[in-house]
């Protein structure tokens, strides 16, 4: 996520922090050192709570990338989400139990230090004892929050995993949206209407357009299942041969509207590079470098009956924007992520 600096890196997933965390921060040191433990406490929590769900979600070979803190919480960049409703249900249920396990592990302990009565302590930091409790009882209501059956909470998830079973992943899906939207309008009457309260109106505004985002990748998803590769293929495409410069590649890219390629020597293609990979060689090491340098040779490939919508998630999980199309061992054109992206926009204008 732009605007984030990363902290440390975990089970392959970097843990990063938003800018706009750090000011959140700076005003709870700006309160006091127990404020600080507050905050601190709490984001190690939520971060604790993302991480479950991505531990699960690798365990099914969902490419987890990072964790990022942000005021309002913690979200985990995931390349998608399994549309196997008992693996969607494991994921989403991770989190919440995470926090359910510190509720019941920790009951005890804290009744031993703070007496039988510590649940009645107020929301306080007046003290380092009703700071303890405070981040206790923060840990229960992220709990519950979370288990809120709607998107993007983890209950909105679960909701769809169990309705999926029965109504197919689109119906369910756009049914937990809605309640996502229900539950934005209330929290923002509470938070403008009953009682002025801006953390109310922020957590309105982000489960709102989150569960809008949500809804919006299924229906791409929807849309895409549709399509097929040759349904969208141009055969009209430029190649290059490895022995190639930089300086005549970036030419050629100048000179066309293409700005990825295949490298094919002697009939037979041996890499494939992007945009990015250009770019990025031509500014570490100028254009004098071969094409042979900075090809990719380990890269898939696709056939003209894949449907887009698996397509558009291999390249999320190869971290690509083009990938070239092959029969009988010949490469026949290649597929953008634009070439996607204007295949939805049409067939939703249509439909």
């Amino acid at each position: 996520m732009r605007g984030s600096i990363r902290l440390f890196k975990v089970f392959g997933i970097s843990i990063n922090i938003h800018v706009t965390f750090l000011l959140i921060l700076a005003l709870f040191f700006w309160g006091g050192l127990k404020s600080a433990v507050l905050i601190i406490g709490v984001f190690t929590l939520v971060t604790l709570h993302e991480l479950c769900h991505s531990l699960v979600a690798k365990r099914f070979g969902v490419q987890v990338t990072d964790i990022t803190l942000l005021p309002i919480g913690g979200v985990a960049s995931m390349a998608r989400m399994p549309e196997k409703p008992l693996q969607e249900f494991l994921i989403a249920l991770a989190g919440p139990l995470f926090n359910l396990a510190v509720i019941v592990a920790l009951y005890l302990p804290m009744q031993a230090i703070f007496g039988r009565g510590f649940l009645r302590y107020p929301l306080s930091i007046e003290t380092w004892p009703l700071t303890a409790v405070y981040i206790y009882k923060i840990n229960f209501f992220l709990a519950v929050f979370n288990l809120i059956p709607a998107f993007p909470m983890d209950g909105g998830r679960l909701l769809r995993s169990v309705l999926a079973q029965k109504l197919g992943f689109y119906r369910a899906t756009k049914i937990a949206v809605s309640l996502g939207h229900l539950f934005a309008l209330v929290f923002a009457f509470f938070g403008i209407v009953v009682r002025f309260n801006i953390l109310w109106i922020a957590i309105a505004f982000f489960i709102y357009i989150a569960a809008s985002s949500e809804e919006a990748q299924v229906d791409i998803k929807e849309t895409l299942k549709k399509v097929r590769v040759r349904d969208i293929l141009s055969r009209d495409f430029l190649k290059l041969t490895s022995d190639m410069t930089l300086k005549k590649v970036l030419e050629t890219m100048f000179h066309s509207r293409q700005e990825d390629f295949p490298v094919v020597d002697g009939g037979r293609m041996t890499g494939f590079v992007t945009r990015q990979d250009i770019m990025n060689s031509i500014h570490q090491f100028g254009m004098e470098k071969s094409v042979s340098d900075i090809m990719r040779k380990d890269f898939p490939a696709l056939s003209e009956t894949d449907k887009l919508g698996a397509v558009q998630e291999l390249m999320h999980d190869k971290g690509m924007t083009a990938l070239p199309v092959m029969k009988d061992g010949q490469v026949i054109g290649i597929v953008t992520f634009e070439d996607i992206g204007r295949a939805y926009t049409i067939l939703a204008r249509r439909f």
